[in-house]
Order: structure tokens, then sequence, then C-alpha cells
């Protein structure tokens, strides 16, 4: 049987993994089965990247190029722009994004495609698992026709199953070893030899009934954060409106030992994940009849940070009798969260955007992002100029007339910033009360 052809495959680390996808998700992965005794293929499209990690070196933060180098080194790790090394391998993981359409839609043509090079060379004893968010239904309803028009049949000759990604960049307390692993496949000997592989590299795994329950328990996973963030940010807003400071309210209700989570404010939500799988989710809702309001008004909500960030500092300014129009603003970070370079969906690019189209001359600082593009989601202003990273000197501060904190970088010295700039509006509570207390600059604070 397919099953346990795979699963001796799979004990005696003889299987052969694929991954196509070598970004954020893909390359942890096969980097992590390769330091556990697998072979592992790594599938890209971009040459460059495939060139680079055959080089042993890592564009991934999470990544010590190191460690790439050793498993390269070693025959046990690899990256190809060929796919017909596919058939080559016994577990197919796809990896791949899955963004928005600009109607807010889902996009899954890169799982389509994926999908149709595993289709040209799906073999007898293959397990494909799907990794890549998308909406309850895609593995059965779309992944499963495809690889069954080979005249291949589930069960009897290859294994289909959804495992979501739980990436968190930047995060060096959980990475992939120790983050546990949902499992759904399509049928129970899919989830059973799915769970038994990521058994052999993760601490954790929790097998679930069919691939639409894991498919949903990632939505839910960030659906939950995305509207807990709106009700955050909608306090926020109000508490400006009261006067009253967001983040003592919100230390305050977090000392109640039950019934309450802390979720914070911040200037927007961006990343891979938690602006876009609400929407996933809210469009399969649609397609049943049922209107998940809750979730668009989180994201009505969340979408509005930006603008809110921006009357910040057209308040900030005004009390020091200058105007937004010819202000001279910079940013502190574009990243979407701290301590990485990743700028998908960060809000950083609508504050900009929103900035020069109120005539504000704009600059930014970023450790780890040395250029921005701007592209059709952030151009209101008309004005899709690339930026580059500014050196964050004194007279860089001092001829600021307001300074943003968007993105709270561990290695800025924020004592520095508040000595030097006029005006300082924090929107990460990154400033200690002991830094606020000693400041030259007005502090403004979401």
């Amino acid at each position: 049987m397919v099953k346990e052809k795979l699963k001796e495959l799979i004990e005696t680390n003889r299987a052969h993994i694929g991954v196509i996808g070598l970004g954020y998700v893909g390359l942890p992965l096969a980097v992590e089965f390769a330091h556990h005794g697998f072979t592992a293929t790594g599938f890209e499209v971009d040459e460059s990247k495939a060139a680079r990690i055959n080089d042993g070196e890592s564009y991934i933060g999470d990544v010590p190029s190191a460690a790439v180098r050793e498993l390269v080194d070693a025959k046990r790790l690899a990256a190809t722009t060929d796919f017909d090394h596919l058939a080559a391998c016994d577990a197919i993981i796809i990896c791949v994004p899955t963004p928005l359409r600009k109607t807010k839609e889902p996009d899954i043509s890169y799982i389509l495609a994926a999908a149709e090079e595993i289709q040209k060379r799906l073999r007898r004893g293959q397990l494909v698992i799907l990794e890549s968010t998308t909406y309850p239904g895609t593995t059965d309803e779309v992944l499963l026709p495809i690889l069954e028009e080979t005249g291949l049949k589930l069960d009897e000759d290859f294994l289909l199953a959804f495992s979501p990604e739980r990436v968190d960049p930047g995060n060096p307390q959980f990475q992939t070893h120790n983050i546990p692993k949902v499992v759904g496949g399509c049928t129970p000997d899919s989830t059973d030899v799915a769970a038994m592989l990521y058994g052999r590299i993760v601490k954790e795994v929790h097998a679930v009934s069919a691939a639409r329950v894991a498919e949903a328990a990632k939505l839910l996973e960030n659906t939950f954060r995305a509207v807990n963030i709106g009700m955050a940010n909608e306090m926020a807003r109000l508490c400006y409106a009261l006067n009253i400071d967001t983040w003592e309210v919100i230390r305050a209700a977090a000392t109640k030992p039950f019934g309450f989570m802390a979720f914070y404010p911040g200037p927007g939500i961006g990343g891979h994940c938690i602006p876009l799988d609400p929407h996933y989710l809210s469009w399969k809702a649609r397609q049943h009849g049922f209107d998940s309001r809750f979730i668009s008004l989180a994201e009505e909500v969340n979408s509005r940070m930006p603008e809110h960030v921006v009357q910040l500092i057209s308040d900030g300014l005004n009390d020091e009798r200058k105007a937004l129009r010819g202000a001279r603003v910079l940013l502190l970070g574009v990243a979407y969260k701290k301590d990485i370079n990743d700028v998908r969906e960060s809000p950083a690019l609508s504050i900009i955007d929103r900035l020069r189209a109120k005539g504000a001359e704009v600059r930014y600082h970023d450790p780890f992002v040395a250029e921005i593009d701007f592209h059709d989601a952030h151009t209101q202003s008309n004005d899709a100029t690339p930026l580059q990273s500014v050196a964050l000197t004194d007279d860089e501060l001092r001829g600021s007339d307001c300074v943003v904190i968007v993105t709270d970088h561990s290695d800025i010295d924020y004592r520095r910033v508040t000595d030097l700039a006029p005006v300082v509006v924090d929107t990460r509570n990154a400033l200690s009360g002991d830094v606020r207390r000693a400041s030259h600059a007005r502090v403004i604070r979401l």
C-alpha cells in the first residue's frame, strides 16, 4: 500500500522531501527537514534565489547562512528551478504566496501553478501537502481534482493533506521545530502519513479529521488576532478623543487573571497573514450566503489606522504652529514588525502615501530596509517614487519637524530621538516612561 511504503521511507529518513517556494515559509521548512537527516530539494521560479541557496547563502533572516552552507555541503539540501525533479520526491510540500486580488478576493493562482507542475510529474507513492493559507475546501475541491486528472487515485496511488504554516518571522523563541503543527488529510491515510512526516521535525503534531478543518483553523487563528487588534485600535482612537492613555488602560485591564487577553493598538496591521487571512474566510462565507459582519468591521477599523496616525502627526505639528503641507516628516521603521526586513502590507506604506498626498516631505530610516517601492495599493498621492533609508544622524533628527515611530526596531536609541526631534509620534509604545519624562520633544502616543 502507498501508506505503508511512505511510512517506511519516513521512518528511515529515506523519503526525499520537495518544497515548492523558498520564501519565509518554505526555506526554513526545507532546512529543518535536511537538518533532521532527510534529503530536501527546494523548487523556485526565481533563479537567483536557487543559486544563492546552492552557494550556501540564506536570504531569510531566521535561517543562518552557516546552516544552509553546512547542509548544502553535506548534499542534504539543494535548490532548483527545474520542476522535473519533482518526480524524484516522495513528499511534496507547497509553500507559495496566497495574496489578495485588488477586489480583496482570494488569489490562489500560485497554488494552481504549483499544482499544475506537480500534476505533470505525479507518480504512484507520493504525498502532497499544501501549507499555503487558503479558504476551507481548497485542498479537496481544487487540488484533489487537478491531481486526479492524471488517472491516479487518492489513497490507492497518492496521498493529499493540508498543514497550515505558522511562521512568525523574527521570533527567536518560536521557530519551525517548536511550533505545533496542525495536519488534516483528505482521507485518514493522508492524515496519518502527513502527521508522521511532520512528527519527524516538530515537537508536537495535532491531527484533525479533515483538510478543511485545518484550513479553517488557520483562518480562525489570524482572524482572531485581526478582530482583537481591531478592538484595541478602536479603543486607542476613543482614548485619544477622551485624552486617556491607551497603554495605561490596557496595562490595568491586563491585571485581571481571567477573562481578558491583552492586545495592543498600532499604526495598522501588516505582514503575510493577518491583513489577508480574514478576507479568505469572509469570501468563503459569502459563497454560502453568510455575511461575516464582525470580520468586515475589524478590517475597516484596522485599515483606517494609517489615517489616524496622519491625524496625530497633523495635530502634533499644529500644536507647534506648523502645517502638515511642507513639513519634513521622518518615519522610524517601515517593516511591518520589529527587527525584520519584511514590508509586505506594512502600514508604513499607507502612512507615507497619505503624508505625500497632503504635501509633506517624507523620509524614513530603517536599518533592515534599504529601499521601498510603492505599488498600486499605495498611490493615493500619485507619487510612486521609491524612497531610500536615510542615516539617523543628529542633523536628520534636528531637521525633522516630526518623527514618527512606526516600527519599534530594537537598535534605535529612542532617548536620542526625543532629545533632538521637536515632535515625536509614538505608535508602538516604544518610549519608556523615563524616556518620555526626560524628553525634550513633544510626545504624542497612539
